[in-house]
C-alpha cells in the first residue's frame, strides 16, 4: 500500500517535533554519507551502505536521522512510522531471522513462527554498529536479506517466508579490524568518514550540537521544513526509479569503468547501474547521464577494486578521472549504433553545500 505525499510530509513533521532527534538536514560536513544513505533509501536493491571511520564523526547520528525521513509503513493494521532497528553485536541467528514460537507450541499445540529483527526492519533501517565485530555468518544472513528483499527460514520443521526490504547500514572503525573482502564486496556502497580539518566546519558542527542539546524540540522544528523537503524528494524518487532510462551508452560506460578497476565478478556493474539510476531519480531526471555514473562509481567501486596488500584503500580523484576518460572513449562506441535503451532501470544539508 502506498502513502500520499501530504500524509508523508505530515508524518515527517510530527516525528521531527515529537521525537526531537537530531535532524538529517542539520548534519554538517557529511554530504557523501548523506547522499549514499538517500540513494539506498530510493533504491534498497543497491544493497546497503558500509560506513567506515573514526569515532565521533556523526555516523550513527546521520543513520538515525535518515529513519525519520522514510515513508510510513502502511499495511492492513494501518500506518506506522518506519523503524530503525539496531542489531546488537552479540545477537544470535534466531534473534536476527526469527524462531519457533515455543509459547504458542506449548499453549495451543500449534507450530508458529516468531519473526526476528529482519522482519521488524521491513521498510525501515537495519543498523549494525561495529559490523566488523559481528560473526561472519550473521553478516552473510543480513546481506542475503538485503539483496533479496525476503527472508526464508526453516526452523524445527516450520518453513516461513516474509518480506524484508530495508536500508542496511553497517558502521565500523577500521582500527578495530577489517571485514573479510568477500563480505566487504557485498555491501552496495562504502563511505569513509573523517572529521573535517576545516575550522569553520568544525565550529558549525559544535555550534549545532550545542544548540540541539539546549532545546532539542526547537532545534528540530527549525530544520523541519528542510527535512520535509528531503523526505518528499525521497518519496518522489522512489516512485519514479523504475521508469528511469539507462541506455546502452551509459551501460557501456559503467562496464568500462568496472573493467578498468579490475573488480571481481559482476556485482559491481549491477550496483553502479542501480546507484546511477537512483541518483538520476533523486535529482529529478528521466535518464541516467555520465554525472550519475561518476557519482555511483565514487560510492560503489573504492572497496571493490583489486589492490596490492600495502596499497591504501579507496580510489583517488586522479584515478577516477583517468578511468572516466577511458570509459568515455568506450561509451562513445555505444552499446548499439544508436545507443538505444536496454529498457527501464534495474529495479541540501549545509549552507552553500548541496547533496547531489
Amino acid at each position: 500500500m502506498s502513502v500520499s505525499p501530504v500524509a508523508y510530509s505530515e508524518s515527517v513533521r510530527a516525528r521531527s517535533t515529537a521525537d526531537a532527534g537530531f535532524p538529517f538536514s542539520a548534519v554538517v560536513g557529511q554530504e557523501r554519507l548523506q547522499l549514499a544513505l538517500i540513494l539506498c533509501a530510493v533504491h534498497p536493491g543497491i544493497g546497503g551502505v558500509l560506513v567506515r571511520g573514526e569515532k565521533g564523526t556523526a555516523k550513527s547520528t546521520v543513520v538515525r536521522a535518515l529513519a525519520q525521513l522514510l515513508p510510513p509503513v502502511v499495511d492492513e493494521s494501518g500506518a506506522r512510522p518506519a523503524r530503525l532497528v539496531e542489531l546488537p553485536v552479540g545477537a544470535t541467528e534466531d534473534r536476527v531471522v526469527g524462531s519457533l514460537d515455543l509459547e504458542r507450541v506449548l499453549r495451543d499445540g500449534e507450530q508458529a513462527f516468531r519473526p526476528g529483527l529482519l522482519a521488524a526492519a521491513h521498510h525501515g533501517v537495519l543498523y549494525v554498529d561495529e559490523v566488523n565485530l559481528l560473526h561472519d555468518h550473521l553478516v552473510d544472513v543480513l546481506l542475503d536479506a538485503a539483496a533479496m528483499g525476503r527472508v526464508h527460514i526453516e526452523r524445527d520443521g516450520v518453513s516461513h517466508t516474509h518480506p524484508a526490504r530495508f536500508v542496511l547500514v553497517g558502521t565500523m572503525n577500521p582500527e578495530e579490524g577489517e571485514l573479510r573482502p568477500q563480505l566487504l564486496d557485498r555491501f552496495g556502497l562504502t563511505v569513509d568518514v573523517v572529521a573535517s580539518r576545516d575550522v569553520d566546519t568544525r565550529m558549525a558542527v559544535v555550534r549545532r550540537r550545542l544548540d540541539y542539546e539546549a532545546d532539542p524540540a526547537a532545534f528540530a522544528d527549525h530544520y523541519a521544513a528542510a527535512d520535509r523537503e528531503v523526505a518528499d524528494r525521497i518519496l518522489t524518487a522512489r516512485d519514479r526509479v523504475a521508469d528511469i532510462e539507462l541506455n546502452n551508452v551509459e551501460l557501456r560506460r559503467i562496464a568500462a569503468l568496472c573493467a578498468s578497476f579490475d573488480v571481481d565478478g559482476m556485482r559491481a556493474d549491477l550496483v553502479v547501474a542501480r546507484t546511477a539510476t537512483a541518483h538520476a531519480a533523486w535529482r529529478g531526471s528521466r535518464v541516467v547521464t555520465e554525472d550519475d555514473v561518476r557519482v555511483a562509481a565514487e560510492l560503489a567501486l573504492p572497496h571493490r577494486r583489486r589492490r596490492d596488500p600495502f596499497d591504501e584503500p579507496g580510489i583517488s580523484e586522479d584515478q577516477l578521472d583517468e578511468a572516466m576518460r577511458n570509459a568515455a572513449d568506450e561509451a562513445a562506441k555505444g552499446g548499439t549504433e544508436d545507443g538505444e535503451s536496454l529498457g527501464k532501470a534495474p529495479s541540501s544539508t549545509t549552507p552553500g553545500r548541496t547533496i547531489r
